[in-house]
């Protein structure tokens, strides 16, 4: 049976003991501010950028990940023998999976199936994290391209943004629109569907914003089992985040929880204070354990 690896992008923000341990690729996005451009994670970080962004009197912009970038990775892990699974940003939030593409088309002897995620950070990073365990543990290309997109068709993401003018700037704003210009203090509960950014609705306080979030996902779980994950994220809201994951732990029984930071290329669109959270559930175990 051929090896499987698999690739995904920085807006994932895996933890690196997960993508070491399961030979993840990760393809940086760049974050533009000025006259530099700085990969994702890499040349800056969630805790600089952040320190940056308070201050800055330019505000940054995104771009998607060179073609090279990834038709460099595919090649190196074809020479090594791997067929290659690649599950990437939602392709209604960014270029990414056509940089992928345009890659892919390069290789036309590697054997690489190409997933549009249609989500971003947790889901994302499930969706990739449970590809490679799954490829360690001998499943196929085409079982891991089935459990990721399994995963993805069974995943919601609920946040709380401070302020929407961040996703207004960076024209990701989708049907939230409806809610710029709303009194100041006011905190929008915003939700991804098939990878754009919708509206819910929106309350006077942080403190309500953070218990929507908790109701959404008890509304969204309704008996469904199992409970796949659960997860929490968070742009310089710490306190918030470990809040919202006491929470989860004491209402729900997930197989498995996760927590990460927004990456600096999300932080760019979402703006400081973001706090969400994410669930997969109705996903047969079965389907892990190829």
């Amino acid at each position: 049976m051929s090896k499987v690896a698999v690739v995904t992008d920085s807006t994932a923000y895996l933890p690196k003991d997960l993508v070491a341990k399961y030979n993840i690729t990760v393809i940086p996005l760049v974050v533009i501010w000025g006259e530099e451009s700085l990969r994702d994670n890499i040349d800056i970080g969630p805790d600089a950028f952040y320190d940056r962004l308070s201050t800055a009197k330019t505000m940054p912009s995104t771009s998607q990940p060179t073609v090279k970038a990834f038709a460099d990775a595919f090649e190196k892990l074809h020479t090594e023998g791997y067929e290659i699974l690649t599950v990437v940003i939602s392709s209604a939030l960014s270029g990414t999976l056509d940089s992928a593409t345009q890659a892919k088309n390069m290789l036309p002897d590697a054997k690489i199936e190409l997933v549009d995620s249609q989500h971003t950070s947790l889901p994302l990073a499930y969706m990739a994290f449970s590809a490679a365990r799954a490829a360690q543990n001998g499943g196929s290309l085409a079982e891991c391209k089935q459990l990721t997109e399994t995963i993805r068709d069974h995943a919601e993401v609920f946040f709380a943004v401070d302020t929407l003018e961040f996703l207004h700037r960076g024209g990701r704003i989708g049907g939230a629109s409806r809610f710029l210009g709303t009194a100041l203090g006011l905190k929008p509960i915003l939700k991804l569907v098939e990878g754009k950014v919708e509206a819910i609705e929106k309350v006077r306080t942080s403190k309500r914003a953070h218990a929507k979030l908790v109701d959404l996902l008890k509304e969204h779980v309704d008996g469904q089992s199992p409970i796949n994950m659960m997860g929490v994220v968070n742009a310089v809201n710490k306190d918030s985040a470990d809040k919202l994951m006491a929470e989860i732990k004491e209402n729900f029984s997930p197989n498995e929880v996760m927590m990460a930071d927004l990456s600096p290329v999300l932080g760019t669109h979402t703006g400081p204070g973001t706090v969400g959270v994410a669930i997969v559930a109705g996903v047969d175990p079965e389907l892990f354990k190829a």
